[in-house]
């Protein structure tokens, strides 16, 4: 068994840039934000250029595709529709991408540069939009990171680590850790591996106030918004105290995550770090080892790729889930998202072959003789009626019956495309 100190180091060495790949980076990032400049200048709009994410903090792991964040500060919010002029001399896939305020998208060197117009404010408290945070959030991250250097190594350890157990994002159809909330947990517990300790103890929700903003815990659950307490964690945002910067992460995600914690830490492995893809053919043996169905449904949406797409298309599966499992016993279900307008979902079903459905009680008459007109069999136990119901049609006939019968409902959802 490999050491733990061993293991991080290798997993370092497999996600860190190189000198070469970062100074490449690092000129690319300099001529976009150069060219920005100039045309700020050239338009007359006065703002300022600066780079955010893990590039500016220097936490950037390896991956296929990297993105850079380029941040431009507005000093009124009305100058901040003038960002699409800005474009005109830099040769690049340019996509507008709509969000709780417009930004931009720009490919430009097999790098991916997401271009977001903040305002420029003194305090946070004086934003207008999360974005606009930004500005605050690397500041207080790269000065936690001088004070303990040793902290941008275990930023990375605990992305890699969020990558692999499908935990890493805020968007909706993850609910997970966004980059700057691991930073934060990673800086909060003094390291990656203290942090997996901490959250494989979690039992109750954890509320955490580094910046000692309030008195106590019920200080926090009784001054911040109620739409911001929903999430096992509660980390106040150290640069603002009426953020919870873990607001997006769901009991679901977190419990997964935990769960991860605590065998990577009972069995340290580097295979805790490894994206793990879906293997459709191990999916097709395990269904017919067993004699289970085995279904692979394509689903697309026409909404804008990326955040809305996916929460789209996660929208759906859930309603799907719902649908199949009144009639079938869901043993294995997988959801991958493509990051552009297309999910592929897997599932295995096992036959009911006949199931129970519960009625109105017998002092409804209205509703019960609807239910007794839906079902003729029907019959009342304890002053409710039941309805015993065969299934003897396989996965794939129901949802053919559930593409006609919820037609419109599919539709109106952003769905246009349900095909196995």
């Amino acid at each position: 068994m490999m050491k733990l100190n061993e293991i991080f180091q290798r997993e370092l060495s497999r996600i860190s840039l190189s000198d070469i790949e970062e100074r490449e980076i690092l000129s690319h990032t300099k001529f976009m934000v150069e060219s920005l400049e100039k045309n700020l200048i050239k338009k007359k709009i006065n703002a300022e250029v600066f780079v955010g994410g893990s590039l500016a903090k220097k936490t950037l792991i390896k991956k296929k595709i990297q993105d850079v964040d380029v941040f431009i500060r507005f000093d009124k919010s009305e100058d901040i529709e003038k960002l699409s002029s800005c474009f005109s001399e830099i040769n690049g896939k340019l996509e507008k991408v709509h969000g709780s305020r417009d930004y931009f998208r720009l490919k430009f060197k097999e790098i991916i540069f997401e271009i977001v117009p903040v305002l420029k404010v003194s305090k946070p408290e004086n934003a207008e939009n999360i974005t606009d945070l930004s500005y605050f959030h690397v500041s207080y991250v790269t000065k936690e990171i001088r004070k303990n250097p040793k902290l941008k190594e275990d930023i990375k350890l605990a992305k890699s680590f969020c990558y692999a157990q499908n935990c890493y994002g805020a968007e909706s159809y993850i609910r997970g850790f966004s980059g700057y909330s691991l930073e934060l947990l990673v800086i909060h517990y003094g390291g990656f591996l203290k942090f997996l300790k901490s959250v494989a103890q979690i039992k109750d929700k954890v509320v955490i106030d580094p910046s000692k903003f309030y008195k106590n815990k019920n200080d926090v659950l009784e001054s911040m918004n109620e739409s911001k307490l929903d999430s096992p964690i509660i980390f106040v945002d150290p640069t603002f105290k009426q953020r919870n910067a873990l607001a997006a992460l769901s009991y679901l995600t977190f419990y997964e995550f935990r769960d991860a914690c605590q065998k990577f830490l009972k069995n340290p492995n580097l295979k805790y770090f490894e994206e793990k893809e879906v293997e459709e053919d191990k999916l097709i043996k395990y269904a017919k080892k067993r004699k289970l169905e085995f279904l692979k449904l394509i689903i697309k949406t026409d909404r804008q790729e990326g955040d809305i797409a996916g929460t789209k298309l996660y929208k759906f599966y859930n309603f799907l889930l719902g649908e199949i499992g009144g009639y079938f016993k869901i043993v294995k279900k997988e959801f991958v998202y493509n990051h552009k307008q297309v999910a592929i979902v897997y599932l295995i079903l096992k036959s009911e072959k006949e199931i129970l459905r519960k009625g109105p009680p017998i002092a409804n008459p209205i509703n019960l003789a609807k239910f007794k007109k839906k079902y003729p069999h029907a019959y009342i136990k304890d002053h409710k009626a039941f309805a015993k119901i065969k299934i003897d049609f396989t996965g794939k006939k129901f949802i053919d019956i559930l593409k006609k019968k919820y037609r419109m409902v599919i539709r109106e959802m952003g769905i246009v495309k349900l095909d196995i």
